[in-house]
């Protein structure tokens, strides 16, 4: 990556807006599945008001994978009881240290609005080897604050709505 190429220097700047959600309650094999098709590390687990309560990764997957009764856990049996989080003005080099520091695949980027603590956005490793194998700005148009798309506010309520409505997993886009 030339200095003329350098692209993204802070994390708001490489971030995906929009979270995959869950329920507590959605069985981790409708988590992989979701996991698996829209090709995500993570999902935030919501509790009924929108609060994270929690998230399931692929971590948490391939350990619960182990056991032999897997195909009985709900994403609130498995899942981190914490979100790891980083704000959104700070350095690429610097977030990747942190994640490389506590062990992370995927941070979350919340948002605090109405009492309310949601998903906004996430950063993952392949954001990062993306950004490092980039040719061009092109390469990462679709990442990042500036990258087309519904408000994280409304798409956060939409998905919640909707899930609510269907009683299945939901993606905030």
């Amino acid at each position: 990556m030339s200095d003329e190429q350098s692209g993204p220097k802070l994390v708001r700047e490489l971030m995906t807006v929009g979270v995959l959600t869950c329920p507590p309650e959605t069985p981790i094999v409708d988590v992989t599945r979701l996991l698996l098709a829209k090709d995500s590390e993570g999902m935030v687990v919501l509790d009924e008001e929108g609060h994270a309560v929690g998230v399931v990764t692929r971590d948490e997957l391939v350990t619960a994978y182990a056991q032999d009764d897997c195909e009985t856990l709900t994403a609130e049996n498995i899942m981190r009881a914490d979100v790891p989080q980083l704000p959104p003005d700070i350095p690429l080099s610097a977030a990747a240290q942190i994640m490389q520091d506590q062990n992370l695949r995927v941070v979350f980027l919340m948002h605090h609005a109405g009492g309310i603590e949601y998903p906004a956005a996430i950063l993952t490793y392949k954001h990062l080897l993306r950004h490092m194998a980039m040719q061009d700005e092109e390469d990462l148009s679709d990442l990042g604050i500036d990258a087309e798309r519904q408000s994280p506010a409304e798409a956060f309520a939409e998905r919640r709505d909707e899930a609510r409505r269907k009683n299945i997993p939901s993606e905030q886009s």
